[in-house]
């Protein structure tokens, strides 16, 4: 399965995060493209440990969540379309530097190659293994990208 610590499949997200322009629409979803950009860019923060982030799995989670997440990453089957998301990585502004947001994104998945955040623990999943977080990581950021085109 892909994962983000894979250089290559990196290299692949970074090429088509570059597709990624200010006239690209949704194919499904309430996002713009800058909403996308943004929430991407805050969620690689908050998997990457970067800036100040509380990790609290939900109680919702701790019944659903381990049953959730092996059947997202079970194989390589793309996210289906319009997964809900938590309110905290819902972005209310409508626009932006479009280019800063992007050029941060492909900044944040470069840094998955030097990953380390130990105390990472997700909202709905719970603790994850740095296998499982890498595949999570590239079928969230594939599923943005197809969102919108790229």
């Amino acid at each position: 399965m892909k994962t983000v610590f894979d250089p290559a499949a990196r290299e692949e997200l970074t090429r088509r995060i570059s597709l990624v322009k200010e006239d690209s629409h949704p194919q499904w979803g309430k996002m713009n493209v800058y909403q996308m950009l943004k929430h991407n860019t805050y969620w690689n923060g908050w998997i990457l440990g970067i800036e100040d982030h509380a990790y609290k799995q939900a109680f919702i989670g701790k019944i659903f969540g381990k049953i959730a997440l092996k059947r997202m990453i079970r194989d390589d089957s793309p996210f289906d379309k319009n997964i809900p998301t938590s309110d905290q990585f819902k972005v209310k502004e409508h626009d932006g530097d479009l280019e800063a947001e992007r050029s941060h994104w492909i900044s944040l998945i470069n840094n998955y190659g030097e990953y380390s955040n130990p105390t990472f623990v997700h909202d709905f999943f719970g603790k994850m293994t740095k296998e499982q977080i890498g595949i999570l990581v590239y079928k969230h950021t594939d599923h943005h990208l197809r969102q919108f085109g790229a």
